[in-house]
């Protein structure tokens, strides 16, 4: 593997060591170690099948890794289940579909989950849930129903559902895959604002205009492991493995 060393000032938030998972004999990852520093953005990138998504689920435990270890924000995630919530509570995860509850309106699924987890008081949701929506520039849809709004208002949503919990983290699985062309720019200007924000995030995308603007660091994976991982300036002028290369010549 090729690595370009970076600097960044945060200490490492995500650990991962030697991290496989392995779905009857097939082994999705083979022994990926990483590192994710405080308030760094780190960008995955891969073909299609390569465990991209496999290793971002592991990180809040959506899928059960062996190896040596997995260690977030000092909690190593393992079978505690006091630990489990511990890290799931510090880390906020948006995936391809935007899995909003149907029956409640915008407000309500950004406040559900603060009010049954943290013990939040509705006065304290509603007012945070609006600031959210703020943020992420649809105020006027709070008291919508997800199916009155388009698919990019959606993960918009979802988007500020994952920060109404307040996480240190965020982790995004090709959160615009599954968006019209016309909708993944208001997705993108609202992951790139939380970027400038300082928040720390790791992203599955091939939206690689976004990628090159946001990222601190790459990491490309291919069959199961982290093939190359550097700059954006290294993966986009000089990048040294045939397979990122092949990759970098088909999507640019």
């Amino acid at each position: 593997m090729t690595t370009v060393e970076t600097t960044n000032a945060g200490d490492p938030i995500i650990v991962c060591e030697d991290v496989t998972v392995s779905f009857g004999d097939f082994k999705a990852l083979k022994g990926i170690s990483a590192e994710v520093r405080e308030g760094e953005v780190v960008v995955i990138l891969g073909p299609s099948g390569s465990g991209k998504s496999t290793f971002i689920r592991t990180i809040n435990r959506l899928e059960e890794h062996d190896g040596v270890r997995i260690v977030v924000d000092g909690i190593e995630l393992n079978d505690d289940v006091h630990n489990l919530e511990q890290i799931r509570g510090e880390v906020g995860m948006v995936f391809q579909q935007f899995n909003l509850f149907p029956h409640l309106t915008v407000l309500k699924n950004i406040t559900l989950t603060p009010q049954k987890v943290r013990g939040m008081p509705q006065k304290e949701t509603d007012a945070l849930g609006m600031e959210l929506l703020e943020r992420v520039g649809i105020p006027e849809q709070a008291d919508k129903f997800p199916s009155q709004l388009s698919g990019g208002q959606q993960q918009r949503v979802a988007i500020a559902r994952a920060l109404a919990m307040q996480p240190k983290i965020m982790l995004f699985d090709e959160p615009t895959s599954a968006l019209d062309p016309e909708m993944i720019k208001e997705v993108l200007d609202v992951m790139t604002e939380l970027a400038k924000l300082g928040m720390t995030m790791t992203i599955v995308t091939h939206e690689m205009g976004f990628a090159r603007k946001v990222a601190d660091r790459f990491l490309f994976m291919d069959g199961g492991e982290v093939v190359e991982e550097g700059t954006p300036e290294h993966f986009f002028t000089n990048p040294q493995e045939e397979r990122t290369k092949l990759f970098l010549s088909q999507i640019l």
